[in-house]
């Protein structure tokens, strides 16, 4: 089954689903110029499935298509980035 990365803006989260299910956030705060990123979280019965990886990526090439800066206060999207560094431009 294919996940499903979507903004919820309402709740200020990304969210990825698989079936329609709903099994991680990763959660911000949207200001006019940048986002921050502050928790990511999966389902523990979906972790070590790529998800969280999955999740990050598509909010922040989400983000980058919104031309926003990122600031990660969150350890996983940080660790994302560190790993990553064609997504360095994005950092505040």
């Amino acid at each position: 089954m294919s996940a499903q990365v979507r903004d919820d803006q309402d709740a200020s989260r990304y969210v990825i689903e698989v079936g329609g299910n709903m099994v991680g956030a990763s959660y911000y705060n949207r200001y006019p110029d940048h986002i921050v990123f502050t928790h990511t979280e999966v389902d523990e019965g979906h972790q070590g499935e790529g998800l969280a990886s999955d999740l990050v990526q598509a909010a922040l090439d989400d983000v980058r298509a919104s031309g926003l800066r990122v600031v990660a206060l969150c350890p996983y999207v940080r660790a994302w980035l560190q790993r990553h560094p064609d997504y360095q431009d994005l950092q505040k």
